[in-house]
């Protein structure tokens, strides 16, 4: 069921399931899940909460105060109540009826407020919720989640999915990494388990107690000391694996490869342990992620926290694909191609690409008019999630390996133009070519750039 939830849907079922097990319940509840879909609201649902002053706090006060709930085993599997699993078949029911592929935060939303057989009605409408007025305005969000957002770079059968898992060697390269995994070995050693998982990774970065990582992290009560304490209480591994043994334990390789690709849309030829923190976050998954959990921190919180000294460092390519997302929404569009970086690139001003596209006498007022000519209007709604497309993670995993050759610690816009040109059918190139220049010339306009920094 869980494959077709869009990445903010399936938030709501496993902070619902969170919100369980900080409450010692023995099985997750409707009221969980209602909890859940506040807590997690953006944009225009998060408005209709607001409007009529509706707070996670205030709706768990009045939820609480008619639940009776018994303690029980933390490490257990908590199965989902009655109310839970119809609620759930309900939100399917809408995505059919909406002519819906995927399931979207608005069905959960929608399927909870039209339940009648719960008492889900009576905790907003007590808090002053207006259930018909707010409906209409719910279904008019899920109707126009229905309208694809074309890209002519989208092409399942023709593109392959980039393969994270390919290079594991890359992840430990430099120095801070590679101190991590030194002293995660050392502790997985002593741990007596032979699979390095995210306990071991998490509980090595933390003992560089002087870092500037680990102080951010103590911000939030997370130190080596509370995290060791924390667990030595875990009886059971299992959470560590879903998939097949490796090198890692799967749940760490998946942190791992989030971790790398992260390091990238960051502008970095480097994975970091700040890289790995944020992997893990994204993961949501494993003994350590667990544990964070118990810390009832915030994900985006921490993740917001840890980024903001990367964000001022300003690298090139984070800017870049920053203005690339920025570019996509002007266009009320969900994917970002290799065309948005291109703008992206232009819109930086300030890098060899930027420089060579400049001489090339490329513009971004009429780069955007070229782009918005192929790739064509967006929705008047979108969500402020923005995917990439397989051919734009492909120029970045070649932009990636540039950088990496060139014993960079950062990918630099030249490092993407360039890769940008080993995708002679890519929508960049389409619009380079409009434009009046070709790969030749851009390649030996980056050479020039690149040989006077010599």
């Amino acid at each position: 069921m869980f494959e077709k939830f869009t990445e903010k849907a399936l938030n709501v079922i496993v902070e619902a399931q969170n919100i369980a097990i900080y409450d010692h319940s023995d099985k997750v509840l409707s009221e969980h899940l209602l909890l859940a879909t506040v807590k997690t609201a953006k944009g225009f649902c998060a408005r209709i909460f607001s409007s009529y002053g509706i707070t996670y706090e205030n709706l768990a006060q009045e939820i609480y105060l008619s639940l009776n709930i018994e303690e029980a085993d933390m490490n257990s599997s908590i199965p989902f109540s009655d109310d839970f699993k119809r609620i759930l078949q309900r939100t399917m029911d809408l995505v059919n009826e909406s002519g819906n592929s995927t399931v979207h935060y608005e069905h959960i939303f929608l399927a909870l407020i039209n339940d009648t057989h719960s008492k889900i009605s009576v905790y907003l409408e007590t808090l002053g919720f207006d259930i018909d007025k707010s409906r209409p305005l719910i279904e008019k969000l899920v109707q126009r989640k229905v309208k694809k957002d074309f890209h002519p770079e989208v092409d399942e059968n023709k593109e392959p999915e980039i393969d994270l898992t390919k290079e594991t060697d890359t992840l430990f390269d430099n120095e801070e990494s590679s101190k991590v995994l030194e002293r995660a070995v050392s502790k997985l050693s002593t741990s007596g388990y032979e699979i390095l998982g995210t306990e071991q990774i998490i509980s090595s970065i933390l003992e560089d107690k002087e870092s500037n990582l680990s102080k951010i992290l103590a911000k939030f009560g997370i130190t080596d000391n509370v995290f060791e304490e924390k667990l030595s209480k875990i009886q059971s591994r299992s959470a560590e694996y879903e998939g097949r043994q490796i090198v890692f334990t799967p749940n760490a390789f998946i942190a791992m490869t989030l971790a790398q690709q992260t390091a990238k849309e960051l502008g970095s030829s480097e994975v970091l342990p700040e890289h790995m923190i944020l992997g893990l976050l994204k993961s949501k998954k494993g003994v350590a992620y667990n544990i964070l959990k118990e810390f009832r921190i915030n994900d985006d919180d921490l993740a917001h926290t840890i980024l903001k000294p990367i964000e001022k460092e300003m690298p090139e390519t984070l800017t870049i694909l920053r203005l690339a997302k920025q570019e996509a929404r002007r266009l009320g569009k969900t994917v970002v191609g290799t065309e948005m970086f291109l703008l992206g690139i232009i819109g930086e001003a300030t890098g060899i690409g930027a420089i060579v596209l400049n001489e090339l006498e490329i513009t971004i007022k009429d780069a955007r008019t070229v782009v918005s000519q192929m790739v064509g209007p967006g929705n008047d709604y979108f969500e402020n999630e923005i995917m990439f497309t397989k051919r734009a993670k492909r120029v970045l995993e070649t932009a990636w390996e540039i950088a990496k050759k060139a014993s960079k610690t950062k990918i630099e816009s030249s490092d993407l133009l360039w890769a940008i040109t080993t995708e002679p059918n890519s929508t960049a190139m389409q619009v380079l070519e409009q434009l009046g220049t070709d790969v030749l010339e851009i390649r030996e306009g980056i050479k020039k750039h690149l040989s006077k920094q010599q």
